[in-house]
C-alpha cells in the first residue's frame, strides 16, 4: 500500500515539474524565434532601401512592386523610397511593440505565446521589405519563406482556440488542418503553389474568402454560445479589430488594381499607408483581449466606427458620383469649379448625413430610446384598437422588447398573492433586470427584461426610457387586475349560485324526508285511529273515549312536530314581533332557567341587558334570521357555561352600513381561559355555526376574551 502511494506521489511529481519545463521550452522557443525574426528584419531596412532605389520602384519587383510612375515636381526617388520604408517599418513596428507587451504580460499563458508567434511573424512578412531585400539570400529568404507560413497558421490557429484554448466548433479543427497543408504546399512551392498548380483564381478567391469566413465564424460562434461574461469582451475586441483589418485590407487591395489608380509612386503611398493602418488595428485589439485587464465597453467604439465609416464611404460617394456628373454636364477637363461645387455639396450632406446614419446604427446596436415619442405614438395606435387586457401587455412587452432590441421582455403580476407571468415575448438568454411596475403608489407587478449581451449593462439613455415606458405600463397592468378580479368575482358568483342551488334542494329534501318519514305516518295513523275509534263509539263508547284521548294526544305531538318544523325554517316570532322583539322574548325565556340555576348554586342571577337603536332600519330576513341565531347561541352559552352574572346584548348600524352585534358577558369560563381570541375553526359546535351564518352574509364572527375579563363574541354582517 505504501509502495502505490509512493509511486503515486512520484507520478505527480513528475506532473508538476514537466508542466513548468514544457511552457519554459514554450517560452524559450517564442523568444528565440522573435528576437531573430526581428534582427533579421532591421538587417534587412537598409538593404531593402537601396533595392528600392536601384530597381523595385522604377522596374518593378515581380509580386512585390510593381513599376511606378515618378512625378515631374516634388517627391525624388530617394523620399518616395524613404516613405515606403517609413510605412513597411512602422507597420512592423506596431506589431512587435503589441508582442513585446504580450510577452511581457502574458508569457505564462499558451494563447498569449501564440499570439506573439502569429503578431511577430505576421508584421513582419506582410510588408514586402524583407522578401524584397532577402530576395537571393539562402538562409534569410528561407527562412522568411517559413515565418510567412507560421503567419497565416498561427493566426489562423488563434482565432480557432482563443481566449480558452478549444476548437469551437469542434469541427474546425478540419479546417485547420487544410490551412496548415495548403500553407505548407505554399512554402514547398515558394509561394507560387496556385500558378505552378494552374489552380483557377475562382478557386484561389473562394479558398480565402471560406477560411477567412470559418475564422470568423468561429469567434462568432464561441461569442453567442460557449463564452463566458469575460470571454465574452475578449472575443468582441478581436471580431472588431479582425473586421476592421480585412475590410480595410479587401477595400484597399481592391484600389491596388492599375485600372482604378493612376500607377504614381504617390498614389501608391497613400495606398500602401491605408492598408498598412487598418492592418494594424489586428495587434492592438489582439493585445488588449489577450491581457484582459481594463478591458472597457466596446459598443460604442464599435457604433463609432460603423458610423464614421459609413459616412465616409458616403462622402466618397456622393463627391465621385457628383464630379463625374458635373464634368460630363459642363463637358470640362478643367475641374477647379467640379470639384468646388462636388466640396459644396459634400459640405451641405455631411451633417444630415452624419445625423441619419447614427439614428440607424444607434437603432441597429440599441433601439429606439433616442425617439421615446415615436415609441409611445406606437404603443397608443396598440391601446387605441379594441382588445384584451392580456393582448395589450403582449403587445406592450412586444414593443419594450423591439425598441430596445432586447433579447427578452416580461412582465410579472400578483395572481392570488403569488407573482406569475402574465405577458412575455422572446427568451432569456442573459442575466435579468427587475423593476418595478407603480401606479398610484402601489406595486403592481414588475417588468423583467434580459441584457443585450452578457455583462453589457443599460445606459443612461435605456434607464430614462424604461422609466417612461413603465409609466405606461402602470395603467395596463391596473386594468389587468380589475379584469382579473372581475373574472374571479363572476366565478364566485356563479359558485355562490351553485351552492345556494344545492342549498336549496338540499333543504327541500330535509324537508319532504321529514314529511314523509315522520309527519305522514302520524297522519296516517291519525285516520287510522279515528276510523277505529268510529266503529267502537256505538258498541263500547268507554273503548272510542280513550281512544279519543290517545287520539288528542298525538295530535298535540304532530302540530308541536309542524311548528318545530316551521320554526327550523324561520322563527315565527320574527315575523310577530320583528327581530327585537324576538330577542327580547328569547332573553325573557333564558333569564328563568339562568335564575334557576343560580339558585341551586348558591350564585348570583344572570342579569340580561340588550341595546339596540330605534327604530331598527328594515332588515333582510337572511339578516334577521343569522343575528337572531347568532345572539341565541351565544346567551345559551353564556347560560350554560360562563357562570356570568352580566351579559349585553349591543345591536348597532355602523356608518359603513355593516350591523354590529355584540355579545359581552363577566364570566370566568368559556372556550378558553386566556386572553388571546379563539382560533378560527376551535370551539364547539354553536362557534363553527356563528361563524357560518355570518359568513354566508358577507361578514365574520369573532371570539375573544377582552383585557377586563369575561368573554364577548364580535359579528359583522354588512347590509348592503
Amino acid at each position: 500500500m505504501n509502495l502505490k502511494v509512493n509511486r503515486a506521489d512520484a507520478r505527480a511529481v513528475v506532473n508538476e515539474r514537466q508542466v513548468p519545463w514544457a511552457m519554459r521550452l514554450a517560452q524559450l522557443l517564442t523568444l528565440s524565434f522573435s528576437i531573430l525574426t526581428a534582427v533579421l528584419y532591421v538587417s534587412a531596412i537598409p538593404v531593402y532601401y537601396k533595392v528600392l532605389i536601384e530597381r523595385c520602384i522604377i522596374q518593378g519587383c515581380g509580386n512585390l512592386y510593381p513599376a511606378l510612375q515618378l512625378p515631374a515636381e516634388g517627391f525624388s526617388l530617394e523620399q518616395f523610397a524613404l516613405l515606403f520604408v517609413l510605412i513597411d517599418v512602422l507597420f512592423t513596428s506596431v506589431f512587435y511593440i503589441t508582442s513585446a507587451i504580450v510577452l511581457w504580460k502574458g508569457f505564462r499563458e499558451p494563447v498569449g505565446l501564440l499570439a506573439v508567434i502569429a503578431m511577430v511573424s505576421f508584421g513582419t512578412t506582410f510588408p514586402s521589405l524583407v522578401m524584397a531585400a532577402y530576395e537571393g539570400a539562402v538562409f534569410a529568404h528561407h527562412w522568411f519563406m517559413v515565418v510567412s507560413m507560421l503567419s497565416w497558421i498561427s493566426m489562423s490557429l488563434f482565432l480557432l482556440l482563443f481566449p480558452n484554448g478549444k476548437f469551437v466548433p469542434t469541427w474546425t479543427r478540419f479546417i485547420f488542418v487544410l490551412i496548415v497543408i495548403v500553407n505548407v504546399m505554399q512554402l514547398l512551392y515558394e509561394g507560387q503553389m496556385w500558378e505552378k498548380l494552374h489552380i483557377p483564381g475562382v478557386l484561389r478567391l473562394l479558398w480565402y474568402v471560406s477560411s477567412t469566413l470559418v475564422l470568423i465564424y468561429s469567434q462568432v460562434h464561441r461569442f453567442r454560445n460557449k463564452a463566458s461574461t469575460s470571454e465574452r469582451q475578449q472575443t468582441k475586441w478581436v471580431v472588431y479589430g479582425a473586421t476592421i483589418g480585412i475590410v480595410g485590407f479587401i477595400g484597399m487591395s481592391a484600389l491596388f488594381t492599375p485600372g482604378l489608380n493612376d500607377g504614381t509612386a504617390l498614389t501608391y503611398v497613400y495606398l500602401n499607408a491605408l492598408l498598412n493602418a487598418s492592418l494594424t488595428a489586428i495587434p492592438i485589439t489582439l493585445t488588449l483581449a489577450v491581457l484582459r485587464q481594463r478591458l472597457w465597453n466596446i459598443d460604442p467604439l464599435v457604433k463609432r466606427t460603423l458610423v464614421y465609416g459609413s459616412l465616409s464611404i458616403c462622402i466618397i460617394l456622393i463627391y465621385t458620383v457628383t464630379v463625374l456628373y458635373l464634368s460630363r454636364l459642363f463637358q470640362t477637363r478643367d475641374h477647379y469649379v467640379v470639384s468646388l461645387l462636388a466640396t459644396g455639396v459634400v459640405a451641405v450632406a455631411f451633417a444630415p448625413l452624419k445625423e441619419w446614419l447614427q439614428l440607424q446604427i444607434n437603432r441597429l446596436m440599441k433601439g429606439r430610446h433616442d425617439d421615446p415619442y415615436a415609441v409611445l405614438l406606437e404603443l397608443g395606435n396598440q391601446f387605441t384598437q379594441p382588445q384584451a387586457p392580456d393582448a395589450m401587455l403582449n403587445a406592450f412587452v412586444r414593443i419594450v422588447k423591439e425598441a430596445l432590441r432586447l433579447p427578452y421582455a416580461a412582465i410579472y403580476a400578483s395572481v392570488g398573492g403569488q407573482d406569475t407571468l402574465v405577458a412575455s415575448a422572446g427568451s432569456p438568454l442573459h442575466e435579468q433586470h427587475v423593476m418595478p411596475i407603480i401606479q398610484r403608489g402601489v406595486e403592481l407587478g414588475t417588468l423583467q427584461i434580459a441584457s443585450r449581451s452578457a455583462g453589457e449593462a443599460f445606459t443612461a439613455e435605456d434607464n430614462k426610457f424604461l422609466d417612461v415606458l413603465l409609466k405606461q405600463a402602470g395603467p395596463i397592468v391596473e386594468n389587468w387586475q380589475m379584469t382579473q378580479g372581475m373574472k374571479l368575482l363572476a366565478r364566485d358568483l356563479q359558485e355562490s349560485r351553485e351552492k345556494l342551488v344545492l342549498a336549496r334542494e338540499e333543504e327541500r329534501r330535509q324537508i319532504r324526508k321529514n314529511l314523509h318519514d315522520d309527519l305522514a305516518p302520524k297522519l296516517a295513523a291519525l285516520a287510522l285511529n279515528v276510523a277505529t275509534a268510529q266503529i267502537y263509539v256505538e258498541k263500547q263508547p268507554e273503548v272510542a273515549i280513550e281512544m279519543l284521548a290517545d287520539l288528542r294526544k298525538v295530535i298535540r305531538s304532530t302540530v308541536e312536530d309542524i311548528r318545530t318544523l316551521v320554526h327550523d325554517l324561520r322563527p315565527p316570532t320574527l315575523d310577530e314581533l320583528g327581530l327585537v322583539g324576538a330577542l327580547q322574548e328569547r332573553i325573557a325565556l333564558l333569564s328563568k332557567p339562568a335564575a334557576k340555576l343560580a339558585g341551586q348554586e348558591g350564585a348570583a342571577a344572570l342579569d340580561i341587558q340588550m341595546y339596540a337603536p330605534e327604530p331598527l332600519p328594515s332588515l333582510s330576513a337572511a339578516v334577521e334570521v343569522a343575528v337572531y341565531r347568532i345572539v341565541t347561541e351565544a346567551l345559551v352559552n353564556v347560560v350554560k357555561h360562563a357562570r356570568a352574572t352580566s351579559c349585553t346584548v349591543n345591536l348597532e348600524v355602523t356608518e359603513t352600513r355593516q350591523l354590529q352585534v355584540e355579545i359581552r358577558d363577566n364570566g370566568a369560563q368559556f372556550a378558553s381561559l386566556s386572553a388571546s381570541p379563539v382560533p378560527e375553526g376551535k370551539g364547539g359546535i354553536g362557534l363553527v355555526s356563528m361563524r357560518e351564518r355570518a359568513a354566508e352574509l358577507g361578514g365574520y364572527c369573532q371570539l375573544d376574551r377582552p383585557a377586563g375579563g369575561g368573554t364577548r363574541i364580535l359579528a359583522i354582517i354588512p347590509l348592503t
